[in-house]
């Protein structure tokens, strides 16, 4: 016999598979490859099942618990199919909170699983005891306990569909410690990904398609949840045959192709300036997009607003719109192509595309002169400048930053979907070197770039050492300005001055990878950016190009996002 306080009486001899089999193994069904986490007693089934499972699932253990969560959400985007994220007890679950919010504000589908007190002993002050479903019911599409081995199965299937289906978006549950171990047979048998796609209204698609033949100057904007909701090949379709010019915004981007006549990114400006009718498509109508206000700049009338969503919850009700589509967006971008085409005459936006055409050829002449800057310090254009002929159509670009990152969405523009992965709308530093490992191991033949401002750096570049360890080669670029750029400029020209706003100069970031076992190197002339990023690119490893940069060369904005 054995006393109730002695382990053997909290670990009884398995009766059946264990709390942690229960999870991973609907995790796998729902297409799981990988678990990211940071090891913690709380969730050990998970480990041990992700290590004698048939076939072992990777455990990819990082140094802070927030790139943990960042990578699971990565892998959502990239392989649109929710990523793993798992969380020991207490602050390993509060660390995930913020990156938890990006995936909301994102619609990335990820689920957090996390460990929990154990259930025998709750309210009696027992370590890490904290009822975290409650922090997290606001930024997550559920939130919840599997209380009993017995619910480990159908909760975490539950919380793996949601995340999967539209609007996609994080999910968590937490599981009690002593569940957790518990062992017994599983009575729930996991669907994994549901198919189901919702029609979008027909009479809807029939108004917007109206406001479409009437349009002179339309522009749609293709947003994240385009490429999410597996419509890229309809939506370059809708693009190529209509003659629409496009805008591309978050992983909309690639959608259709750099340099391809319909994409006028570039004349943005003029193009929603000007619009007389703005289709915006997969993403929401915020401060990116001016609050879905469209038009009204150099004598235009403000433009007729349209907002198409792949579920009701996501069309605007803030903004004034001429019309809304909910629904599959594949089915959507066909049903208004079929509806243009069966018109008595097909809509002549050609006079129109060209106008922005001539925008963007003379915009891409103008930053030629950036590009090639020979300025010093060095101008940071001059890095994409170098970087972008030495980028392959499938290379994978994370940015992680403020304003280094910000000239990055002005010149790098990919050539395929779901090769450009950023923050999202909820603007949260720190991402980029989680985003790394996931996109080295969801694109495993690829470049993967992670373009990083100094300050971003400061925040997560510990985990260079997860990348060594794990052998997940990438190529890192720190735009180090010494300064928080996003910050400076507006504190000096609201109080004339500026305070916390500056950093050390000239930081070794290059140094600090070093001595995490990767490669790096420091670059204070622009003759030396392109040969630099060679040697990264050719090294097998993870390496840091890390360059100096001048503070005074600001990203043009005119907004700052409020």
């Amino acid at each position: 016999m054995t006393d109730d306080h002695t382990p053997e009486a909290a670990f009884p001899e398995p009766t059946g598979p264990h709390g942690g089999h229960h999870a991973l193994d609907v995790a796998r069904a729902h297409g799981a490859e990988a678990m990211f986490t940071l090891s913690g007693a709380h969730i050990f089934p998970m480990y041990d099942a992700a290590v004698k499972s048939e076939q072992p699932m990777p455990i990819i253990d990082v140094r802070h618990e927030p790139s943990a969560v960042f990578a699971a959400e990565a892998i959502g985007k990239l392989t649109r199919t929710p990523g793993l994220a798992v969380l020991t007890a207490g602050p390993g679950v509060t660390n995930g909170v913020s990156p938890v919010a990006q995936a909301f504000f994102s619609g990335s589908p990820l689920v957090v699983v996390g460990g929990r007190a154990a259930a025998s002993t709750w309210g009696t002050g027992t370590l890490q005891e904290l009822d975290h479903p409650p922090i997290f019911e606001t930024i997550t599409k559920y939130a919840t306990t599997a209380s009993t081995l017995a619910d480990i199965a159908p909760v975490v299937d539950q919380a793996f569909t949601l995340a999967g289906s539209s609007h996609r978006g994080p999910t968590f549950v937490d599981i009690p410690m002593d569940e957790f171990f518990n062992s017994g047979p599983v009575q729930h048998t996991s669907a994994g990904p549901g198919t189901t796609r919702l029609e979008p209204d027909p009479e809807a698609i029939s108004k917007v398609v109206g406001l479409l033949a009437g349009a002179q100057r339309p522009v749609v904007i293709l947003g994240t949840d385009v490429w999410s909701d597996h419509a890229e090949e309809a939506a370059l379709r809708f693009v190529e045959e209509t003659g629409i010019p496009a805008i591309a915004n978050g992983m909309g981007r690639g959608i259709v192709p750099g340099g391809h006549g319909n994409l006028v990114t570039r004349a943005r400006s003029r193009a929603l300036g000007t619009a007389d009718l703005v289709v915006v498509v997969g993403t929401p109508l915020d401060f990116r997009l001016g609050f879905g206000r469209f038009g009204g700049k150099d004598g235009a009338a403000p433009a007729v607003t349209v907002h198409v969503a792949d579920s009701p919850d996501q069309v605007s009700a803030h903004a004034a719109l001429g019309a809304s589509v909910a629904g599959d967006l594949s089915l959507v971008f066909d049903g208004l192509l079929t509806g243009l085409q069966a018109g008595v005459s097909k809509p002549d936006w050609s006079p129109w595309l060209a106008e922005l055409q001539d925008i963007v050829a003379a915009a891409i002449e103008r930053d030629s002169a950036l590009l090639t800057a020979e300025a010093d310090p060095i101008h940071p254009a001059r890095i994409y400048g170098e970087l972008l002929p030495r980028l392959a159509d499938d290379a994978v670009v994370i940015g992680d930053g403020g304003d280094f990152v910000s000239f990055a969405g002005k010149f790098v523009e990919p050539q395929r979907p779901g090769g450009w992965l950023d923050p999202g709308p909820y603007g949260c530093l720190g991402a980029g070197l989680g985003a790394a490992m996931a996109a080295r191991i969801a694109r495993p033949s690829s470049q993967v770039v992670l373009l990083m401002g100094d300050g971003a750096a400061g925040m997560s570049i510990i985990d260079i050492d997860t990348l060594v360890r794990h052998n997940l080669p990438v190529v890192i670029v720190v735009g180090n300005n010494s300064a928080w750029g996003l910050e400076k400029p507006p504190m000096q020209m609201l109080y004339g001055y500026d305070v916390a706003a500056d950093l050390a100069p000239n930081t070794r970031y290059d140094q600090v990878a070093q001595a995490l076992g990767a490669g790096g190197e420091f670059v204070t002339d622009p003759k030396e950016i392109g040969p630099a990023l060679d040697r990264a690119f050719a090294s097998g490893v993870p390496y840091l190009v890390n360059v100096a940069t001048d503070v005074n060369a600001l990203y043009p904005r005119t907004t700052m996002g409020v």
